[in-house]
Formats: C-alpha cells, structure tokens, sequence
C-alpha cells in the first residue's frame, strides 16, 4: 500500500492517526514474523482513558461499543504504521479478533467488531477485508468494552 494515498484516505474519512499506543505491560506492540505482523490487542483510549468503559448489554450501548472497535481499528493501524515505517509495507488485512465485554445475555458481538472491520475496509479497501471474530467475555483490561487484535500480511 502506498503511506501517502493511506494518510490521505484517512483525512478524507475526517481521521487522524493517534500517536501508536504504549504497551501497558510486559509486551511489545507489534511482531513481525514470517510474511505477517501481529498486532497486540488494541483497547480504545482517548486523552489516556479508556473509551466507553463497561459492559455490553448494561453500560454500554452497541454503538459506543462499535466506536470503541472503530478507535481500537485506528490504533491498531498507527501501531503497524510505526513499526513498519510506513505504510507502504502492508499488503493486507488478514485478521481481526475482537473481544468484547459482554453482560450475561449479550450476543451482538459482531455488530461492535463492525466497528473495527468497517473502519479497515473504509481506510484499505479490498486489502482492508479480513477473516474476523468476535468474542464476548465476562472482562476485559482497563475494564474496557473492546479489545482488537490484528494480524496483517507485510512485505
């Protein structure tokens, strides 16, 4: 992918990319191996607090909960863009998991990880498109509402 035509796809979308999250423990945000990049699980942060904390089904609403994924997508690509030096190295998408939050009962898992997949798709296109799950548990860090883990396919 060409750096310049992804920054200027994001600021025709109105995004910036934040500042490529620290880790918030013993890890590294990003591994390169074999053709792939993985990419720690991004949990949603604004201004250093987590993004619509709590729980889907209770606290939060699938909506904060699509936002979340959607800023948990946004962080997951400044963190490849910084150990990649650029975009240009990124072939593709190839997999999204998220992890989200869920309040006994909860089964829309899937619409909140929309969040993270509509926002590769809208910013890579075709190389945005992944295989994907999305997972609801009782908690997650932070006591955020999402958590998104991405593998790309670099050169």
């Amino acid at each position: 992918m060409d750096d310049r035509a992804v920054l200027a796809r994001l600021g025709e979308l109105g995004l910036e990319l934040p500042q490529a999250p620290a880790p918030v423990a013993n890890y590294v945000p990003v591994v390169v191996a074999g053709g792939l990049a993985f990419v720690a699980g991004q949990v949603a942060t604004e201004d250093g607090a987590v993004l619509h904390p709590g729980h889907l089904g209770t606290e939060v609403s699938v909506e904060e909960g699509r936002d979340a994924a959607r800023r948990c997508a946004l962080q997951a690509l400044a963190a490849l863009r910084a150990e990649l030096g650029g975009f240009d190295r990124l072939e593709r998408i190839v997999q999204v998991t998220a992890f989200v939050a869920s309040a006994p009962g909860f089964t829309g898992q899937p619409l909140v990880a929309n969040g993270a997949s509509d926002l590769l798709v809208e910013v890579l296109g075709e190389a945005g498109r992944h295989a994907r799950a999305a997972v609801g548990v009782a908690e997650l860090p932070l006591g955020a509402p999402v958590e998104v883990a991405v593998v790309a396919a670099v050169r």
